[in-house]
Order: C-alpha cells, then sequence, then structure tokens
C-alpha cells in the first residue's frame, strides 16, 4: 500500500509558512494599503497589525488542533473532527477548487508582473500573461516531480525573500528619518479614505489579507512531517510571529524611500530605486521575483495535494484514481495535474475579470485574490464553535479563550470583507449610473460550484447506491 512518506522537518515547515505568506502581497498590497487610507500612515499600520493579529490568534488555534488531529491534510482533518465528514468534504471542495487554485493562478501573475518590471512590460501584456502560465507550469513540474526539491527551493527562496524585506526595513527607516520622509508621511495624509476612516481601515484590513494569507497552506503537508504533532505547531506560531514583524517593518520602511502621493501612484518599486539606485532596485526587484516564486511554489504544494485529500477518503470524482501515489516520487500525480488546471482556469478567469478592459464577466468580476480568502475565515468559525462544545477534557483557555477569540477575529474578516467590498465598487457604479456589488456575484459563484460538489458527495453517492470506502492505495501514517 502506497503512502506519502514523512520527508519534510520543522525548519521547512517553518520555510513552508513564511515562505508561502511573504511573497507578492506585501510589495503590491502596501500601495493599495496606502490608497485606501488616502496615505494615513498610522492607520495603514493599524490595519497590518490588525491581520496580523488575525492570522496569530487562528493560528494559534489550528497549532492547538494540530496537537490532537493528524491524518492527511490538516485544515480537511480539523474540519472532519469538528464538524464531521459531511462539512469536511465540502471544506475540502472549497480549497481544491476555489482557495488554493484562485490564490496560486494571482501569484503566478504577480511574479510574472515584477518579472516584468525589469523588463519594462506593462503589467497587462501578452508577454507577462504567457511568462505567468510558464511560472505555473515551471512549480507544477517542480513539486509534481521532486516534491523534496520543491521543499528545498522553498527554504532557499524564504531566505532570499527576506533580503529585500530587511534592507527596506532598516536602511528605509534610517534614510527617511535622516531625509526628513519618514516623519513628512506620518504626519500627512494625501487624501480623505475610502468611506471615511472606518471604511478605509476596512478596505486596507481586506488588502492586507492576500499579503498574509497563505499560512494554512502548511497544514497541507500533515502527512509528510516529520513528528507533525510537534513540528507542525511550533511552525505555525513562529513562522506567523516572523511574517508579522517583518510586514509592518517593511511598510514603514518603504515610506522612507518616497513620498506617500508618489507610493499611491507608483508603488513600492519607487521606494526601492530612490533608496538603492538603479542597479541596486533592479537586484532587489530579482529578489522580489524569486520571493513570489517561493511563494507560488508554497501554494502549490496545496494545490496539487487538493485532490489527493479528497480522494484518501474515498470522496469526490473518481478517488481510486486521484489517490494513486507514483511510485518514483511519491506524489499524487494524478491530483497534481488537476491542481495545474483549475490554476490555470483561474488565471484566464484573474485576466478577464481584473485586467483586461471592461472585464470580460460582466457583473461577476471579481477580485480572486481576496474575497476566497475571507470565504475561508467564513469556514473556520463552525470549526471553532464544535471545538468549544466537543473538546471537554481540555483548560478553559484552550477550550474556550482561544477559539472564542479566533471566530470574533474571523467575524470581523468577514464583515470587513463584505464592508469595503460593498461601499468601493458601490460609489464608483453609483457615479457611473450603475449597479455592482462583487460580494453577491461572488457567492452566487461560490454557490455553483458547490453546487457542483454535491454531485460528488458521500451523500449523493449513497442515494445513487454507490460505495464510498476509502481506496486502498490513500492510507497515510497515523
Amino acid at each position: 500500500m502506497e503512502k506519502l512518506t514523512r520527508k519534510y522537518g520543522l525548519i521547512t515547515a517553518i520555510c513552508m509558512v513564511v515562505g508561502t505568506v511573504i511573497g507578492s502581497g506585501v510589495f503590491f498590497k502596501a500601495q493599495n494599503v496606502l490608497a485606501a487610507t488616502g496615505g494615513n500612515m498610522p492607520l495603514g499600520i493599524a490595519a497590518w497589525a490588525i491581520t496580523g493579529l488575525i492570522m496569530i490568534i487562528c493560528s494559534a488555534q489550528f497549532a492547538v488542533m494540530a496537537t490532537k488531529y493528524e491524518k492527511v491534510s490538516g485544515i480537511v482533518d480539523y474540519a472532519e473532527a469538528t464538524c464531521g465528514k459531511t462539512y469536511a468534504y465540502y471544506t475540502a471542495w472549497f480549497m481544491v477548487n476555489l482557495y488554493y487554485p484562485g490564490m496560486t493562478s494571482v501569484l503566478a501573475w504577480v511574479s510574472a508582473r515584477y518579472f516584468g518590471v525589469i523588463l519594462g512590460w506593462t503589467m497587462t501584456s501578452a508577454e507577462v500573461m504567457l511568462l505567468a502560465g510558464f511560472f505555473l507550469i515551471m512549480s507544477y513540474a517542480i513539486n509534481a516531480l521532486s516534491p523534496k526539491l520543491a521543499g528545498k527551493f522553498q527554504i532557499s527562496a524564504t531566505v532570499i525573500k527576506l533580503i529585500p524585506i530587511t534592507l527596506m526595513a532598516i536602511v528605509g527607516s534610517i534614510v527617511g528619518l535622516m531625509n526628513g520622509t519618514l516623519s513628512q508621511n506620518f504626519t500627512t495624509v494625501v487624501s480623505e479614505a475610502v468611506g471615511g476612516t472606518s471604511g478605509g481601515l476596512f478596505a486596507a484590513v481586506v488588502a492586507t489579507v492576500f499579503a498574509y494569507e497563505g499560512w494554512i497552506v502548511a497544514t497541507s503537508i500533515n502527512a509528510e512531517l516529520k513528528n507533525p504533532k510537534k513540528n507542525l505547531p511550533l511552525a505555525l506560531i513562529f513562522g506567523s510571529l516572523i511574517v508579522v514583524a517583518a510586514y509592518i517593518l517593511y511598510y514603514i520602511g518603504v515610506a522612507g524611500g518616497a513620498t506617500n502621493e508618489v507610493l499611491i501612484k507608483e508603488g513600492a518599486t519607487t521606494a526601492f530605486s530612490n533608496i538603492f539606485g538603479t542597479v541596486g532596485g533592479t537586484l532587489l526587484n530579482i529578489c522580489i521575483v524569486i520571493s513570489c516564486l517561493g511563494t507560488l511554489n508554497g501554494l502549490m504544494v496545496g494545490v496539487t495535494r487538493g485532490m489527493y485529500a479528497l480522494a484518501a477518503r474515498g470522496e469526490g470524482p473518481k478517488p481510486h484514481m486521484f489517490a494513486q501515489i507514483d511510485k518514483t516520487s511519491n506524489m499524487a500525480t494524478n491530483s497534481s495535474v488537476w491542481g495545474l488546471f483549475i490554476s490555470a482556469a483561474w488565471l484566464l478567469y484573474f485576466y478577464g475579470a481584473n485586467l483586461a478592459d471592461g472585464g470580460w464577466f460582466g457583473l461577476f468580476n471579481f477580485d480572486s485574490s481576496e474575497l476566497p480568502i475571507v470565504t475561508i475565515y467564513a469556514m473556520y468559525i463552525p470549526m471553532f464553535i464544535m471545538w468549544m462544545i466537543k473538546e471537554k477534557e481540555l483548560g478553559v483557555f484552550k477550550r474556550f479563550v482561544l477559539p472564542s477569540f479566533a471566530s470574533i477575529a474571523c467575524a470581523f474578516m468577514v464583515f470587513a470583507a463584505v464592508y469595503a467590498h460593498g461601499i468601493t465598487p458601490y460609489n464608483t457604479a453609483k457615479a457611473n449610473g450603475t449597479f455592482s456589488f462583487p460580494v453577491l456575484f461572488y457567492l452566487i459563484i461560490f454557490a455553483v460550484f458547490m453546487g457542483i460538489a454535491f454531485f460528488f458527495s458521500p451523500t449523493f453517492k449513497r442515494m445513487r447506491g454507490k460505495d464510498t470506502a476509502k481506496p486502498e492505495s490513500s492510507g497515510t501514517e497515523e
């Protein structure tokens, strides 16, 4: 019986958290945060801190869960243990077909976008989109053919991606203090925040959520992690703390490289060039590309294992096919192919909905880099509630306090997303005499995907009298 072997240690797991989270988001979402807050630096820092705190609280709760539950794929295991097999099935389906591929496709484009900056390409050019497709295939190939190589690349990329962040945090802050730019940015507001102070804060929080997301991907290698009940919680906690500190310090450092008005218009690359010169800025941009590719690699880890997590439970379409493990690479090959296909489909959607002139999908244009992420926070809440009901042997803090704070944090994220994505597009649409509410139409797409999931669910199979037993090849070490 073929199994996924224990091949990753604590360092790889920490790099999975840090490397998957720190990538493109901190570089291009910093501009979004400044725009949402009207260049209000303290409000922007508050947004980074709030989302970081939410990440730490949720990762701490999942760290506690990781000490009790260990099976095939962390988040799906936790959903099954707390809310039952049906809820776990739909959670896994969402992760496989919306969450992982939606984020992965955006990371492929962002990696190509920053590479294109070096060559003078525009972010919507054909060259950038072709390169995005190449990066997607390359990341798939590394993970599908050599999981160990993918793990080593993750460690290397994590080290490299910390270079521009560390340099900007330190050098940018020093330069900004010496030339007065930093103090000017902290005391000067470019314009009123979108929707006022509270609206700007919510919009900024939602912008930062993409930059912080990805840490949950580390739980997807649960079955391949050495001593997971010890190493996974440590990776989640230490990785989260490193990320939050790096983001806030970087955001402050960028403010030392250019005025807020310039940063809102041109982005952080201008700050790099101003501080480190043209050559230095180009070298640091290369580090940013590697950083993005490291995040893409980390997300591809989750994408390639998505259908396997379903098939290992005898669920989803053709579980015996998707549960097959290649004897040479020890990788779920068929699951990997599906991950590449669905990611490519979402890359096409992202271009059509967010980059093409006018959008291809009319009312169904939405930001696939943000809304699916917020959905997963909503799906965490029932897990935390059921944890409080079921885990009677735990102390008060682990059973009630921590999951309560985690539930409140997730509810805040959902509210912030609905508010931010509602007020900004609505104001723009109102000025144009049209109607737009992306959250509503995203939820329609979400409902369609979940409806499709029903026809491959254990419930539907039982209704048709089909066997839902687990495939023999799907065992994992307990």
